[in-house]
């Protein structure tokens, strides 16, 4: 299935919604989960990234395609949430995988600065 602009138009999408939801734009945590992930600050969405892959590691051990998708989403969702946090956007996302796009991964991974 190739990706059409308003499938991945849904990623800017959301990220606009996730802005909505920081505290800091009006975001109540009472009523939004984002809003309350936000509130709590890294240790709560990062936590939930945690256990997310986790879940789709399961899935995809287990086989089970729909679940594979299924956790990928919330992982990818909680990522969202993530870049929000830190004022990023998933574009930034995409042009980092388009700058490695045709780069061999392991000629990439060695170019990579030392931490």
């Amino acid at each position: 299935m190739t990706p059409t602009d308003s499938n991945t138009d849904i990623l800017a999408r959301l990220a606009d919604t996730l802005a909505t939801r920081r505290p800091d734009h009006g975001g109540d945590p009472a009523t939004s989960y984002t809003a309350k992930l936000l509130a709590r600050g890294p240790d709560a969405f990062l936590k939930k990234i945690g256990e997310e892959a986790t879940e789709l590691v399961m899935a995809a051990k287990d086989e089970r395609p729909e679940r594979i998708v299924a956790e990928t989403a919330d992982l990818w969702f909680h990522c969202l949430v993530a870049l929000t946090h830190f004022n990023l956007r998933p574009e930034d996302v995409l042009a980092e995988l388009a700058r490695r796009e045709g780069l061999s991964g392991l000629a990439e991974k060695a170019a990579r600065p030392k931490d």
